[in-house]
Protein backbone atom coordinates (compact mmCIF):
# COMPACT_ATOMS: atom_id res chain seq x y z
CA UNK A 1 0.00 0.00 0.00
CA UNK A 2 1.21 3.33 -1.05
CA UNK A 3 2.40 6.12 2.06
CA UNK A 4 0.40 8.88 2.27
CA UNK A 5 2.06 12.52 1.74
CA UNK A 6 0.79 13.31 5.49
CA UNK A 7 2.77 10.70 6.85
CA UNK A 8 5.88 11.11 4.55
CA UNK A 9 6.21 14.62 5.65
CA UNK A 10 5.58 13.56 9.47
CA UNK A 11 7.80 10.51 9.78
CA UNK A 12 10.69 12.81 7.56
CA UNK A 13 10.61 15.70 9.93
CA UNK A 14 8.56 15.01 13.00
CA UNK A 15 12.19 14.31 14.59
CA UNK A 16 13.92 17.66 13.79
CA UNK A 17 11.01 19.74 14.30
CA UNK A 18 10.45 18.08 18.19
CA UNK A 19 14.20 19.25 18.44
CA UNK A 20 14.42 21.74 21.27
CA UNK A 21 15.93 25.32 19.95
CA UNK A 22 19.48 25.52 21.60
CA UNK A 23 20.85 29.13 22.67
CA UNK A 24 22.14 30.75 19.40
CA UNK A 25 25.90 32.25 19.74
CA UNK A 26 26.60 35.02 17.34
CA UNK A 27 30.31 34.06 16.92
CA UNK A 28 30.84 34.14 13.49
CA UNK A 29 27.75 35.89 12.23
CA UNK A 30 26.66 39.60 12.12
CA UNK A 31 22.81 39.74 12.63
CA UNK A 32 22.92 42.12 9.05
CA UNK A 33 24.99 39.26 7.61
CA UNK A 34 22.55 36.26 9.00
CA UNK A 35 19.72 38.38 8.07
CA UNK A 36 20.73 38.74 4.44
CA UNK A 37 21.50 35.08 4.45
CA UNK A 38 17.78 34.00 5.14
CA UNK A 39 16.52 36.73 2.93
CA UNK A 40 18.57 35.21 0.14
CA UNK A 41 17.44 31.59 0.67
CA UNK A 42 13.84 32.70 1.25
CA UNK A 43 14.29 34.06 -2.69
CA UNK A 44 15.44 31.04 -3.59
CA UNK A 45 12.71 28.67 -1.82
CA UNK A 46 10.33 31.19 -3.25
CA UNK A 47 12.06 31.09 -6.88
CA UNK A 48 12.01 26.85 -6.38
CA UNK A 49 7.95 27.04 -5.30
CA UNK A 50 7.28 29.50 -8.29
CA UNK A 51 9.10 26.90 -10.41
CA UNK A 52 6.94 24.17 -9.24
CA UNK A 53 3.63 26.42 -8.76
CA UNK A 54 4.17 27.29 -12.64
CA UNK A 55 5.30 23.64 -14.13
CA UNK A 56 1.92 22.26 -11.95
CA UNK A 57 0.08 25.24 -13.52
CA UNK A 58 0.91 24.59 -17.19
CA UNK A 59 0.20 20.50 -16.98
CA UNK A 60 -3.05 21.23 -15.81
CA UNK A 61 -3.74 23.83 -18.79
CA UNK A 62 -2.07 21.04 -21.10
CA UNK A 63 -4.87 18.35 -19.29
CA UNK A 64 -7.60 20.93 -19.53
CA UNK A 65 -6.68 21.58 -23.55
CA UNK A 66 -6.67 17.57 -24.17
CA UNK A 67 -9.91 17.54 -22.18
CA UNK A 68 -11.61 20.14 -24.43
CA UNK A 69 -10.27 18.93 -27.42
CA UNK A 70 -11.99 15.43 -26.54
CA UNK A 71 -15.18 16.68 -26.12
CA UNK A 72 -15.09 19.04 -29.64
CA UNK A 73 -13.87 15.55 -31.42
CA UNK A 74 -16.54 13.65 -29.51
CA UNK A 75 -19.06 16.22 -30.62
CA UNK A 76 -18.05 16.11 -34.18
CA UNK A 77 -17.99 12.13 -34.28
CA UNK A 78 -21.76 12.45 -32.79
CA UNK A 79 -22.54 14.52 -35.75
CA UNK A 80 -20.81 12.58 -38.57
CA UNK A 81 -22.77 9.31 -37.03
CA UNK A 82 -26.38 11.32 -37.19
CA UNK A 83 -25.18 12.44 -40.63
CA UNK A 84 -24.55 8.99 -41.60
CA UNK A 85 -27.45 7.64 -39.63
CA UNK A 86 -29.71 10.47 -42.15
CA UNK A 87 -27.65 9.08 -45.28
CA UNK A 88 -28.48 5.62 -44.65
CA UNK A 89 -32.37 6.10 -43.97
CA UNK A 90 -32.36 8.06 -47.32
CA UNK A 91 -30.93 4.91 -48.92
CA UNK A 92 -33.40 2.29 -47.21
CA UNK A 93 -35.95 4.61 -48.95
CA UNK A 94 -34.21 4.53 -52.25
CA UNK A 95 -33.60 1.09 -51.89
CA UNK A 96 -37.28 0.61 -51.17
CA UNK A 97 -38.68 2.58 -54.02
CA UNK A 98 -36.23 0.68 -56.35
CA UNK A 99 -37.86 -2.65 -54.88
CA UNK A 100 -41.25 -1.43 -55.54
CA UNK A 101 -40.44 -0.45 -58.90
CA UNK A 102 -38.79 -3.70 -60.31
CA UNK A 103 -41.79 -5.63 -58.57
CA UNK A 104 -44.22 -3.55 -61.09
CA UNK A 105 -41.56 -4.18 -64.25
CA UNK A 106 -41.60 -7.68 -63.15
CA UNK A 107 -45.25 -7.98 -62.66
CA UNK A 108 -45.02 -6.38 -65.93
CA UNK A 109 -42.66 -8.68 -67.01
CA UNK A 110 -44.87 -11.60 -66.02
CA UNK A 111 -47.92 -10.19 -68.09
CA UNK A 112 -45.87 -9.55 -71.39
CA UNK A 113 -45.02 -13.24 -70.40
CA UNK A 114 -48.16 -14.39 -70.27
CA UNK A 115 -49.18 -12.73 -73.57
CA UNK A 116 -46.82 -14.16 -75.35
CA UNK A 117 -47.49 -17.38 -74.25
CA UNK A 118 -50.83 -16.94 -75.13
CA UNK A 119 -49.51 -15.45 -78.82
CA UNK A 120 -47.76 -19.03 -78.83
CA UNK A 121 -51.21 -20.82 -78.33
CA UNK A 122 -52.47 -19.02 -80.36
CA UNK A 123 -49.65 -19.42 -83.19
CA UNK A 124 -49.62 -23.34 -82.73
CA UNK A 125 -53.39 -23.31 -82.91
CA UNK A 126 -53.10 -21.43 -86.18
CA UNK A 127 -50.56 -23.76 -87.46
CA UNK A 128 -52.51 -26.95 -86.72
CA UNK A 129 -55.44 -25.23 -88.20
CA UNK A 130 -53.50 -24.66 -91.24
CA UNK A 131 -52.10 -28.21 -91.92
CA UNK A 132 -55.51 -29.27 -91.21
CA UNK A 133 -56.70 -26.96 -93.59
CA UNK A 134 -53.96 -28.38 -95.81
CA UNK A 135 -54.81 -31.81 -95.15
CA UNK A 136 -58.30 -31.08 -95.91
CA UNK A 137 -57.43 -29.44 -99.33
CA UNK A 138 -55.73 -32.35 -100.32
CA UNK A 139 -58.44 -34.45 -99.43
CA UNK A 140 -60.33 -32.25 -100.98
CA UNK A 141 -58.91 -32.35 -104.23
CA UNK A 142 -60.46 -35.72 -105.18
CA UNK A 143 -63.81 -34.02 -104.77
CA UNK A 144 -62.94 -31.36 -107.27
CA UNK A 145 -62.25 -34.13 -109.68
CA UNK A 146 -65.40 -35.34 -108.71
CA UNK A 147 -67.32 -31.98 -109.22
CA UNK A 148 -65.98 -31.39 -112.79
CA UNK A 149 -67.05 -34.54 -113.51
CA UNK A 150 -70.34 -33.88 -111.76
CA UNK A 151 -70.43 -30.30 -113.80
CA UNK A 152 -69.82 -32.56 -117.03
CA UNK A 153 -72.50 -35.01 -116.24
CA UNK A 154 -74.86 -32.77 -114.25
CA UNK A 155 -76.50 -29.49 -114.18
CA UNK A 156 -76.26 -28.38 -110.07
CA UNK A 157 -73.29 -26.49 -111.02
CA UNK A 158 -73.61 -23.97 -113.84
CA UNK A 159 -70.37 -22.91 -114.36
CA UNK A 160 -67.05 -23.84 -113.29
CA UNK A 161 -66.30 -20.20 -111.50
CA UNK A 162 -68.59 -22.01 -109.09
CA UNK A 163 -65.90 -24.19 -108.35
CA UNK A 164 -63.24 -21.76 -108.93
CA UNK A 165 -64.72 -19.56 -106.56
CA UNK A 166 -64.47 -21.97 -104.18
CA UNK A 167 -61.11 -22.75 -104.47
CA UNK A 168 -60.03 -19.12 -104.11
CA UNK A 169 -62.01 -18.99 -100.97
CA UNK A 170 -59.81 -22.09 -99.79
CA UNK A 171 -56.91 -19.67 -100.74
CA UNK A 172 -57.67 -16.82 -99.60
CA UNK A 173 -58.07 -18.30 -96.13
CA UNK A 174 -54.78 -20.19 -96.36
CA UNK A 175 -52.92 -17.28 -97.32
CA UNK A 176 -54.57 -15.26 -94.51
CA UNK A 177 -53.71 -17.56 -91.98
CA UNK A 178 -49.82 -17.91 -93.51
CA UNK A 179 -49.88 -14.07 -93.06
CA UNK A 180 -51.08 -14.09 -89.52
CA UNK A 181 -48.39 -16.43 -88.36
CA UNK A 182 -45.66 -14.69 -89.83
CA UNK A 183 -47.10 -11.71 -87.82
CA UNK A 184 -47.37 -13.66 -84.36
CA UNK A 185 -43.70 -14.85 -85.00
CA UNK A 186 -42.31 -10.91 -85.73
CA UNK A 187 -44.06 -10.16 -82.55
CA UNK A 188 -42.79 -13.00 -80.56
CA UNK A 189 -39.30 -12.19 -81.47
CA UNK A 190 -39.72 -8.86 -80.10
CA UNK A 191 -40.84 -9.45 -77.04
CA UNK A 192 -38.67 -12.48 -76.50
CA UNK A 193 -35.48 -9.42 -77.29
CA UNK A 194 -37.53 -7.08 -75.08
CA UNK A 195 -37.38 -9.27 -72.12
CA UNK A 196 -34.38 -10.38 -72.29
CA UNK A 197 -33.11 -6.74 -72.21
CA UNK A 198 -35.38 -6.04 -69.38
CA UNK A 199 -33.56 -8.75 -67.61
CA UNK A 200 -30.13 -7.31 -68.51
CA UNK A 201 -31.02 -4.23 -67.01
CA UNK A 202 -32.66 -5.12 -64.02
CA UNK A 203 -29.47 -7.57 -63.01
CA UNK A 204 -27.01 -4.55 -63.62
CA UNK A 205 -29.35 -2.55 -61.16
CA UNK A 206 -29.47 -5.01 -58.20
CA UNK A 207 -25.33 -5.58 -58.73
CA UNK A 208 -24.72 -2.04 -57.87
CA UNK A 209 -27.46 -1.45 -55.08
CA UNK A 210 -25.54 -4.57 -53.73
CA UNK A 211 -22.33 -2.77 -54.59
CA UNK A 212 -23.64 0.55 -52.64
CA UNK A 213 -24.73 -1.76 -49.93
CA UNK A 214 -21.60 -3.27 -49.11
CA UNK A 215 -19.72 0.07 -48.77
CA UNK A 216 -21.77 1.71 -46.81
CA UNK A 217 -21.56 -1.65 -44.33
CA UNK A 218 -17.79 -0.91 -44.84
CA UNK A 219 -18.36 2.59 -43.84
CA UNK A 220 -20.51 1.57 -40.81
CA UNK A 221 -17.92 -0.32 -39.20
CA UNK A 222 -14.91 1.95 -39.86
CA UNK A 223 -16.87 4.65 -37.66
CA UNK A 224 -18.13 2.39 -35.02
CA UNK A 225 -14.71 1.54 -34.50
CA UNK A 226 -13.32 4.93 -34.10
CA UNK A 227 -16.18 5.67 -31.60
CA UNK A 228 -15.12 2.85 -29.62
CA UNK A 229 -11.26 3.91 -29.73
CA UNK A 230 -12.52 7.56 -28.97
CA UNK A 231 -14.08 6.78 -25.66
CA UNK A 232 -11.59 4.08 -24.79
CA UNK A 233 -9.40 7.96 -24.74
CA UNK A 234 -12.39 9.93 -22.98
CA UNK A 235 -12.42 7.40 -20.38
CA UNK A 236 -8.43 6.71 -19.95
CA UNK A 237 -8.28 11.00 -19.55
CA UNK A 238 -11.19 11.23 -17.13
CA UNK A 239 -9.56 8.61 -14.99
CA UNK A 240 -6.62 10.21 -15.21
CA UNK A 241 -7.71 13.80 -14.19
CA UNK A 242 -9.57 12.57 -11.48
CA UNK A 243 -6.17 10.69 -10.19
CA UNK A 244 -4.08 13.73 -10.60
CA UNK A 245 -6.95 16.01 -7.96
CA UNK A 246 -7.21 13.47 -5.52
CA UNK A 247 -3.30 13.82 -5.44
CA UNK A 248 -3.39 17.53 -5.26
CA UNK A 249 -5.95 17.33 -2.52
CA UNK A 250 -3.81 14.68 -0.34
CA UNK A 251 -1.12 17.30 -1.27
CA UNK A 252 -2.93 20.06 0.26
CA UNK A 253 -3.95 18.10 3.14
CA UNK A 254 -0.32 17.35 3.97
CA UNK A 255 0.87 20.71 3.96
CA UNK A 256 -2.00 21.90 6.25
CA UNK A 257 -0.77 19.49 8.75
CA UNK A 258 2.50 19.46 8.49
CA UNK A 259 2.00 23.90 8.51
CA UNK A 260 -0.24 22.91 12.20
CA UNK A 261 2.43 21.09 13.45
CA UNK A 262 5.37 23.73 12.91
CA UNK A 263 2.50 26.17 14.67
CA UNK A 264 2.56 24.00 17.45
CA UNK A 265 5.77 23.17 17.93
CA UNK A 266 6.71 27.04 17.65
CA UNK A 267 3.35 27.72 19.79
CA UNK A 268 1.79 30.24 17.81
CA UNK A 269 -1.80 31.23 16.27
CA UNK A 270 -2.07 29.86 12.56
CA UNK A 271 -3.64 32.31 9.88
CA UNK A 272 -6.89 30.17 8.67
CA UNK A 273 -6.70 32.54 5.62
CA UNK A 274 -3.52 31.30 4.05
CA UNK A 275 -3.16 29.57 1.03
CA UNK A 276 -1.74 26.44 0.70
CA UNK A 277 1.19 28.20 -1.30
CA UNK A 278 2.00 30.45 1.56
CA UNK A 279 1.96 27.49 3.81
CA UNK A 280 4.63 25.72 1.98
CA UNK A 281 6.65 28.94 1.84
CA UNK A 282 6.58 29.19 5.72
CA UNK A 283 7.29 25.25 6.22
CA UNK A 284 9.87 25.90 3.67
CA UNK A 285 11.64 28.67 5.87
CA UNK A 286 11.06 26.46 8.94
CA UNK A 287 12.88 23.64 7.90
CA UNK A 288 15.71 25.67 6.57
CA UNK A 289 16.07 27.63 9.78
CA UNK A 290 16.19 24.06 11.97
CA UNK A 291 18.58 22.54 9.69
CA UNK A 292 20.25 25.43 10.15
CA UNK A 293 20.23 25.24 13.66
CA UNK A 294 20.87 21.69 13.72
CA UNK A 295 24.34 21.83 11.98
CA UNK A 296 25.24 25.08 14.52
CA UNK A 297 24.66 23.18 17.26
CA UNK A 298 26.83 20.08 15.71
CA UNK A 299 29.65 22.61 15.19
CA UNK A 300 29.54 23.41 18.52
CA UNK A 301 29.46 20.30 20.15
CA UNK A 302 32.82 19.63 17.80
CA UNK A 303 34.09 22.63 18.42
CA UNK A 304 33.86 21.70 22.53
CA UNK A 305 35.19 18.43 21.95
Amino acid sequence: MPVSLEEYFRTTFEDKLLVKLPEREDEHLTPATRLLEKRREMQEVEQALNAQKEEFQMKMESIQQRREELERKEYTLKESLLKFDKFLKENDAKKNRAVKKANVERDAKLQRMREIEAFSEEAKHLQHELEVQKIKLTKHMVFQKYMDRVLETADEFSENKDAILRYDTLVSTHQHLLNREIDNQDRLEKEKANLMKFVEEKNNDIMSFNNQLANLQMQLETAQSKAVKWESVWTHIKNTAARQTLLLGRIKMATHNLFMLIHKQMRTKAESSETTEQQLQKIQIYIKDLTEIIQETGRQSESKT
